[in-house]
């Protein structure tokens, strides 16, 4: 018999549920309404809960454990959140009209519905996605419970609430990511599907306690960008032309490298798209998986249950791949199969945590690669930063003054432009970003180097002999008028910033 499915239009609020002890089951093999009671639940609740309905149910009595699974697995992200995150756009005036309709949380458990909670925290995420936000970070304070959203990079505060509100927001959200609303000591991580607007979200939510409270970061991506080529991609000149060398090639080991937030795999995605023609085996360990790419095989990696990055990048290489992506070369273990992966005929894309394109040298060195089989078997290495675009609406003109153009070793007087504000920017004088690439081709010099232990300022000197590295890309934007000097200064060393001005045409 096909279980029945409780009309979500009767339905017992969230908040009743979870104070009492009591939740409809989604399906039952009886065909008739079933509600689900915790252990050591007021039996008289199931009167109210009678009254409610305004029909027989069956009963069934669970332990706590199984309670939470079901008031999870029920109410997350119900068919009114739903609506609601599909038809909801509000400004960020609005955002404080909601909050202050927040009740507090004795006050939500009494009351009808969750609609305050729900309509505030889809209010905050459809603001975030208008905005092209990437994280959203809820921040519970003994003085109250901040919003700040990441807008290109750099966070703002959007909104500040009352203290008392923290739980209900937070246990909310828990629910809508099918997290255990019951557990507030240990970190947790889920997921949020969202269409706003019919654009796509996937909202990634990890939890962490703190002393006041449980902070949430939700991670907002747009699965438009999982088919981002490498023609939009901003690479250009000497970076770009390195990279589709080494995607060509049919076997080796190519890094992305860069800090938390650079863009890596993003790049990564790119480059697996280019390849993507069908022809190929492509398969990739992650993460998490962020994007979603159709011909492509993607793995999660799962700690818990022993699938780590090593664990599974050995077992792809038994589905007969042609192409690897290992979300993070972060062991010795990982990078050894990797190496061995490339040599038996393989092309591995990587990321490695490093300053740039040279560090991932090193850093393969460090652990315990043998320099001979590093030499033999990397072709590329691509290090990337961003920085913020300049408003195209709002830019000024003006002279770099001295200190700027010492550092990015610029004529006096030379011309840049500033950021200055307006309503296309939202008064910040930046919209979006810009990739900043330096690429390293490893040809008959680099490799000699590697497999003699070459140290990196001899390695980097032959590389950008005629291209360029991160602080002579960045020169060249702010040349451009594409970002500012300061931003330039904020992602470069000032090493990096000695490279002759005739390899700022190659950038």
């Amino acid at each position: 018999m096909t279980p029945h499915i409780a009309p979500r239009l009767i339905d017992i609020p969230y908040a009743f549920a979870r104070k009492s002890g009591v939740v409809l089951l989604n399906g039952t093999d009886t065909g008739r309404l079933a509600v689900a009671m915790r252990e050591g639940g007021d039996p008289r609740v199931l009167l109210e809960v009678r009254r409610h309905l305004a029909q027989s149910f069956d009963i069934e009595f669970v332990d706590a454990a199984q309670f939470d699974r079901h008031l999870s697995d029920h109410y997350a992200m119900d068919g009114s959140a739903a609506a609601v995150a599909g038809t909801l756009a509000v400004g960020a005036d609005e955002l404080d009209m909601l909050a202050s309709d927040l009740p507090t949380a004795d006050d939500l458990l009494d009351s009808a519905d969750d609609a305050p909670a729900i309509r505030l925290i889809n209010g905050i995420i459809a603001e975030a996605a208008r905005q092209g936000v990437s994280d959203i970070h809820i921040e519970p304070y003994e003085t109250g419970l901040v919003v700040r959203m990441r807008i290109d990079g750099v966070l703002r505060e959007t909104l500040r609430m009352p203290p008392h509100v923290a739980p209900v927001v937070v246990s909310r959200i828990k629910v809508m990511a099918r997290l255990d609303i019951a557990e507030r000591r240990v970190p947790q991580d889920g997921r949020i599907g969202l269409t706003l607007g019919g654009k796509l979200l996937d909202v990634r939510v990890s939890t962490l306690p703190s002393r006041a409270g449980e902070r949430v970061v939700l991670r907002i991506l747009d699965k438009e960008n999982a088919g981002i080529s490498l023609d939009v991609l901003g690479m250009t000149g000497a970076a770009d032309r390195i990279f589709r060398e080494a995607l060509a090639e049919p076997n080796g080991i190519i890094l992305v490298t860069g800090p938390t937030g650079s863009g890596k795999t993003t790049t990564l995605y790119a480059g697996l798209r280019n390849l993507n023609d069908g022809s190929r085996n492509i398969l990739t360990v992650e993460d998490p998986v962020e994007y979603a790419i159709e011909g492509v095989g993607q793995t999660q990696v799962n700690p818990k249950v022993g699938l780590t990055f090593a664990a599974g990048l050995r077992a792809i290489l038994r589905q007969d791949p042609d192409v690897v992506m290992v979300g993070e070369i972060r062991d010795r273990e990982t990078s050894e199969i990797a190496v061995q992966a490339s040599l038996t005929g393989h092309l591995v894309l990587s990321t490695v945590h490093t300053n740039d394109a040279v560090g991932a040298i090193t850093r393969m060195r460090d652990m315990k690669v043998e320099p001979f089989l590093l030499a033999s078997t990397l072709r590329a290495v691509v290090a990337q930063r961003l920085v913020r675009r300049l408003c195209q609406h709002c830019r000024e003109p003006h002279q770099a003054d001295k200190s700027a153009s010492a550092l990015l070793g610029f004529d006096p007087g030379t011309i840049v432009y500033q950021a200055k504000g307006c309503g296309e920017c939202n008064g910040t004088g930046y919209k979006g970003r810009i990739g900043v690439f330096e690429a390293i081709r490893v040809d008959d010099t680099i490799r000699r180097l590697i497999n003699d232990g070459g140290d990196e300022s001899l390695i980097a000197r032959h590389a950008f002999l005629n291209a360029p590295n991160l602080g002579s890309a960045a020169r060249a934007l702010v040349r451009d008028g594409q970002t500012t000097a300061e931003e330039a200064i904020r992602i470069s060393r000032r090493d990096a910033m000695d490279v002759p001005d005739e390899v700022l045409g190659d950038a």
